[in-house]
């Protein structure tokens, strides 16, 4: 190990909650493999374990803006992926609401949401506060 890296901040994660954010991995996989194997009660079912965890996890790293605005990000994904899968599910994912405008597309909505969470971190927030942000680093 290089002297940079004993001097380095570190970033720990209490076991409890790693062991959350493990068991969400697993919930968000089984609704994934559900989509994709068009297992439509089980994908639906695993939504809420799925996004309940991911708005504990950004709840409980609220005080790190860094944390929060990443976590924040993961939670609307999960719920424009949720979406997406049910319009597909009940079969209303091309239904045109205007134009080439479909119900799939209202997706975008969360989507977009997370980069806007993470333009705000990263163009925004770490930009003004990035000497506050390296003081509690060190700290």
């Amino acid at each position: 190990m290089s002297k940079n890296d004993q001097s380095s901040p570190v970033y720990s994660i209490p076991l409890a909650y790693r062991k959350m954010e493990n068991l969400h991995i697993v919930f968000w996989l089984l609704k994934d493999i559900s989509w994709c194997m068009i297992w439509k009660p089980l994908g639906v079912a695993m939504i809420f374990p799925t996004l309940i965890i991911s708005i504990v996890i950004a709840w409980r790293t609220r005080k790190f803006m860094s944390e929060l605005c990443h976590n924040l990000a993961i939670t609307v994904w999960i719920s424009a992926n949720s979406y997406w899968m049910i319009s597909e599910f009940f079969h209303f994912d091309m239904k045109v609401i205007a134009g080439d405008i479909t119900f799939k597309h209202l997706a975008l909505i969360p989507f977009v949401t997370g980069l806007l969470a993470l333009a705000y971190y990263y163009l925004y927030y770490r930009v003004r506060y990035k000497s506050e942000e390296e003081e509690a680093e060190v700290m």
